[in-house]
């Protein structure tokens, strides 16, 4: 998790922007990006707190979720990864987790590595 909490006025905005951007047709601004994905982690963790699947939306932040045996050293045994898009798109409810982890868009290890039962996040 991000050592700085995210402001939800900053973070709505950066989402705005994401997606108008995306609306647009062009890309969204990196700054505007990385914010949108941190806060969109930090909501998950505000959701599901825990530390028995680790979320990673590389290069711009993961954070541990979902109550569990908890993990401290080395990889952990539950790990999720997805890209930027992948992420705002399935935590905003723009797409189904089925349909992004059917299409490949997800990489998922372990048998708790699903956040199907935590998103949308409807922020």
């Amino acid at each position: 998790m991000p050592s700085r909490r995210i402001d939800i006025i900053d973070g709505r905005t950066a989402l705005d922007a994401v997606r108008a951007a995306d609306a647009a047709g062009s890309t969204p601004q990196r700054t505007d990006l990385a914010t949108a994905v941190r806060y969109l982690l930090q909501l998950l963790d505000e959701k599901a707190p825990g530390n028995s699947v680790e979320v990673r939306v590389p290069p711009f932040g993961a954070v541990q979720v979902i109550q569990g045996p908890r993990h401290t050293r080395g990889t952990p045994p539950n790990v999720v990864e997805m890209d930027a898009a992948t992420w705002i798109a399935l935590a905003t409810g723009a797409e189904a987790w089925t349909d992004a982890e059917t299409a490949g868009r997800i990489a998922a290890s372990g048998t708790r590595a699903s956040l199907v039962d935590v998103l949308p996040l409807r922020p």
